[in-house]
């Protein structure tokens, strides 16, 4: 797993149209733009915690996370039920849905091929960040 942190000195800033986009049938667009978004103010809360990576495999394409994606891992915010993690398993990194069922945690695969793993005592297990975003290139 490749891991770059995320250091911008400056702000890079593009149009935000406050008019959403129809995905069903074409309607007129507004001739003006209405504000500016600087994509690090609204893809990273916490730079000093936050940093990326590209998934691999397909184990969380039902969640949108396809291979390549990009993704967005913020280490300041504790996982909730069913946050999506980065965590070591086994000295391993993987990126799956984190669930506590009972006395454990149990990680869950967002593809019906792949089985969900129980986190027990003997296991090697740490979560090292929540996914907050997830980034995939269309073109």
């Amino acid at each position: 797993m490749d891991i770059t942190t995320i250091v911008s000195p400056q702000c890079s800033q593009v149009p935000l149209f406050h008019m959403p986009v129809c995905a069903g049938f074409p309607s007129p667009a507004d001739d003006f733009i209405e504000s500016q978004l600087d994509f690090n103010e609204y893809l990273i809360k916490h730079p000093a915690a936050t940093f990326c990576v590209r998934a691999k495999g397909d184990s969380m394409i039902n969640a949108g996370i396809h291979p390549g994606s990009m993704l967005i891992v913020d280490r300041s915010l504790a996982p909730r039920q069913d946050s999506i993690v980065v965590a070591v398993l086994d000295g391993e990194f993987t990126v799956k849905r984190i669930r506590r069922e009972k006395e454990c945690f149990v990680l869950y695969p967002e593809n019906p091929a792949y089985q969900p793993v129980v986190i027990t005592p003997a296991r090697d297990f740490a979560v090292w960040g929540v996914v907050v975003h997830a980034i995939r290139t269309f073109a």
